[in-house]
């Protein structure tokens, strides 16, 4: 079969020990990204199984319309930016491991790495040392100050136990089921989302895009935050109102925030880019070898389950339907 994957900007896939599982297959890895319909067409043209890394490419009715030859498409986690419709219409079978089982651990831990590098000013610090100067000022410690986290799932509830470790007080917001299952689990809700705002010396956002939770967080709720405190967010750039971060940060609350998410990736500029009080990272949550292993065993079980005729994980059955 002739397999297509594309973004793997670092040509690390063919590195996994899980690669084999397509050996005799031709396959076809693109390490630069690009979203111009045309340019995709011309790259999958004669694509049969496409396999995606997380959201870096939309795949929209206007390239799957162009795409006679493909049959399926493997990858992992939510898919926003896939057309489910016009992958049906197009008799393209989508299967996605969501691994509701499985938190991502790399995830949780870059979040705990920027919180420290953010109260503790190690980039600033590094900067001083490297211009030829010592100390630059004071960091903030975690012990005894309360962490907010917004949203109680798999990744919220990994970063409670870093949490736990540094001996820090943590306050729960989420939906009034995940605030139940939080108290069950022995931690403290906030009884207002202005108190959880008004209280954290950090807040870490843990919430899927969607909906009802797209511009969750207001420039409101920013404004009730203290000036010492850090805001991060490893989650997506659009649970947070458009522009409002910048705005909150150049006002003075909260002090600090720490970026891993934008609205338009890959992002080459950014006005947080710019900002002395921001520490941004590239979306590198989940990019580790170590969870890449992870994640493409499982896109890679799904191509050989689907080549066997059991396909695993299918977000659209009706195509398995109309092709019977």
């Amino acid at each position: 079969m002739k397999i297509t994957i594309l973004d793997d900007y670092f040509d690390t896939i063919r590195t996994l020990d899980c690669f084999s599982k397509l050996d005799g297959h031709e396959v076809t890895i693109w390490n630069d990204h690009v979203q111009e319909t045309g340019a995709l067409v011309d790259r999958l043209e004669e694509t049969e199984i496409l396999v995606l890394i997380r959201e870096r490419t939309q795949v929209r009715k206007e390239l799957l319309d162009r795409l006679p030859n493909l049959k399926f498409i493997s990858q992992r986690s939510v898919y926003p930016h896939i057309d489910v419709e016009s992958c049906t219409a197009n008799g393209v079978l989508l299967s996605s491991d969501l691994h509701m089982d499985m938190p991502s651990h790399s995830t949780a831990e870059l979040t705990w790495g920027l919180i420290l590098c953010a109260m503790r000013d190690i980039p600033g610090q590094m900067a001083s040392l490297r211009a030829g100067n010592w100390q630059k000022g004071v960091g903030h410690s975690l012990g005894f100050k309360t962490l907010g986290l917004y949203g109680y799932g798999r990744i919220s509830k990994a970063v409670v136990e870093y949490a736990k470790a540094f001996r820090m007080h943590i306050l729960i917001w989420a939906r009034p089921e995940s605030r139940k299952q939080a108290n069950i689990d022995g931690l403290e809700t906030a009884k207002t989302k202005e108190e959880f705002f008004k209280r954290c010396d950090v807040i870490s956002l843990h919430m899927r895009l969607k909906e009802a939770t797209r511009e969750i967080v207001t420039g409101k709720d920013l404004a009730l935050m203290k000036p010492t405190s850090l805001i991060v967010n490893t989650s997506r750039s659009g649970l947070i109102e458009d522009g409002a971060l910048v705005k909150a940060l150049k006002s003075g609350r909260p002090g600090m925030a720490a970026v891993d998410v934008y609205e338009n990736e890959p992002a080459v500029s950014h006005p947080l880019f710019e900002m002395p009080n921001v520490i941004c990272t590239p979306h590198v949550g989940y990019v580790t070898k170590d969870e890449y292993e992870i994640q493409f065993t499982d896109i890679f079980n799904q191509i050989e389950a689907f080549l066997e005729g059991t396909p695993i994980n299918v977000i659209n059955p009706d195509v398995l339907e109309t092709s019977a």
